[in-house]
């Protein structure tokens, strides 16, 4: 279906966003990585699974997602009866892309004494061919409950995968997926920003590569930079992630100062995600007037996938067995 992106002249597009919000009986959502505007009107900002289950827990009738694709996918498979709607459906992810289903199929026939352990950055089809999602945030708690004699595939972010073998001294084979925005950041440029900031710790995404992540005071999930963020003791710290979310640190603690880390050159505009900059407030006004582009999802594909969700909310709650887990 086409989607009609001209816009009246003269239109005030937060007035027309905050009434279309009413009328649709819409709810809006924003991750941490988005332009600050789409920020600042959403109604929840968060991390993806974070806001697509607090989406699930409100009486809207429309999701307006505010992110990336497979975002919008998670909250449709958790909220299969809202309308689910993505500004731009050509905000993807290099992660997904990464790891197309077929060749995902093929390389678990390959492995079939091994489960997959599967980043939730990835497509419905890749989540209904694993057995337990994870995240950023859940991924420690998930692999610690799971027998060392029992292998795994993991997929599709190799650094994440890297980072949890060194931490756990686990040997999950890891599908060769990398995120093009934390595979952007300079050792070199780094180690020259720690020395004109000596007392500034780092905090790393588990999605950087091993040459930034050994450079950090701590790493964690885009929520769990935020925390520690309100937390150390210092006045500085530098960024190493996608730095839209600094906008969230400064208005939490206008007083300390944050400095995403450099790329290549220097600066961080190469850190900035292609994908989520697709979304704007125009193309978020478009997709509440219209209820375009919209997420559809076959059910029976949404209940495959979403036994691997669910496996991982149980998992991280701590109510799943060890001997619970087997092919999806």
């Amino acid at each position: 279906m086409s989607v009609d992106t001209k816009i009246p002249a003269g239109v005030d597009l937060l007035e027309e966003i905050n009434r279309l919000r009413v009328e649709r009986k819409a709810v809006i959502l924003a991750h941490y990585y988005q332009r600050p505007e789409l920020q600042d009107l959403a109604d929840f900002v968060g991390d993806s699974l974070e806001l697509s289950k607090k989406a699930a827990d409100t009486d809207a009738e429309v999701i307006a997602f505010c992110g990336v694709k497979f975002m919008a996918e998670t909250a449709k498979i958790l909220s299969p009866d809202k309308i689910v709607v993505l500004p731009d459906m050509d905000a993807g992810c290099s992660l997904e892309d990464s790891c197309p289903p077929e060749k995902f199929a093929a390389f678990r026939e390959r492995h079939p004494d091994h489960i997959a352990l599967t980043y939730i950055n990835c497509s419905t089809e890749v989540k209904a061919l694993s057995d337990v999602i994870v995240t950023s945030s859940s991924a420690e708690t998930i692999l610690s409950q799971i027998p060392k004699d029992q292998k795994i595939i993991f997929g599709p972010d190799r650094h994440l995968g890297g980072y949890l073998n060194r931490k756990f001294d686990r040997e999950m084979l890891l599908w060769p997926g990398v995120c093009i925005v934390h595979e952007a950041f300079s050792e070199r440029e780094l180690i020259k920003l720690k020395q004109q900031h000596p007392d500034a710790p780092v905090a790393a995404h588990p999605e950087c590569p091993p040459h930034i992540v050994d450079h950090a005071d701590y790493v964690g999930s885009t929520s769990g930079i935020l925390n520690f963020a309100k937390t150390f003791p210092g006045d500085t710290l530098i960024v190493a992630t996608e730095p839209h979310i600094i906008h969230q640190m400064e208005k939490a603690l206008p007083e300390k100062n944050f400095i995403g880390a450099p790329g290549a050159d220097g600066n961080c505009n190469c850190n900035i995600c292609p994908y989520m900059a697709l979304n704007t407030l125009e193309k978020l006004y478009i997709a509440l007037r219209d209820l375009q582009p919209r997420i559809e999802i076959e059910e029976g594909l949404r209940l495959q996938a979403k036994k691997s969700l669910d496996a991982m909310l149980e998992m991280a709650a701590g109510t799943v067995g060890k001997g619970d887990l087997g092919r999806a």
